[in-house]
């Protein structure tokens, strides 16, 4: 498994990891914003990362029959994690702002789900698919992503598995630092496409 540093090194060398003003799918504001986009488009580097987490779920979750990954930023993660472990995979999309199970993807009953995104902050999208799961009577046993930024303050109950934490500050529009407000904000995430 990769070490934390290593990662890091992976993520600044694919320009993963950028700095400025953004405000992300939560409405909350932060100076740095983890592109995965950016990782997942070199695979060389993407792959070793992935290999990573794969281990590190394998290790955590023991048994579990689907992934289930949020449109857009979790499809190409849940592939390559369910690829890797050998697993069924499907994504969820938004179909006018909620998200839905399309293409003919299914959750059987009694299932056992991993939900896989990019990025955790809120936690927003995994709960977002954590309903369909629950909806087709189904059982999560968890989440895992490459990156973890939610400091330990997601609203996810079950575990989560990623390749790295990183503590990157968010803030509210009303409470961004001075330095911060003065930088155009952009809005990278995928949530309102």
């Amino acid at each position: 498994m990769l070490s934390l540093e290593e990662s890091l090194k992976i993520l600044k060398e694919t320009r993963a990891l950028i700095e400025g003003h953004f405000i992300l799918s939560s409405g909350l504001r932060s100076s740095k914003y983890v592109q995965c986009a950016q990782l997942m488009s070199k695979p060389k580097m993407a792959d070793k990362i992935c290999q990573s987490l794969a281990q590190k779920i394998k290790k955590e979750f023991t048994d579990f029959d689907l992934i289930l990954s949020p449109a857009m930023g979790g499809i190409i993660i849940g592939y390559e994690i369910g690829r890797l472990l050998k697993k069924e995979t499907i994504f969820s999309e938004r179909v006018n702002g909620i998200f839905e199970l399309r293409r003919g993807f299914k959750i059987k009953k009694k299932s056992k789900v991993l939900i896989i995104e990019d990025v955790i902050t809120t936690g927003k999208s995994s709960l977002e698919c954590s309903k369909l799961v629950i909806d087709n009577n189904a059982q999560i046993i968890g989440y895992a992503c490459i990156i973890d930024r939610s400091n330990g303050e997601s609203n996810l109950n079950e575990k989560i598995v990623s390749q790295i934490k990183l503590n990157i500050p968010i803030f509210s529009k009303e409470n961004i630092p001075k330095e911060l407000s003065l930088i155009e904000p952009v809005k990278p995430g995928s949530r309102n496409l």
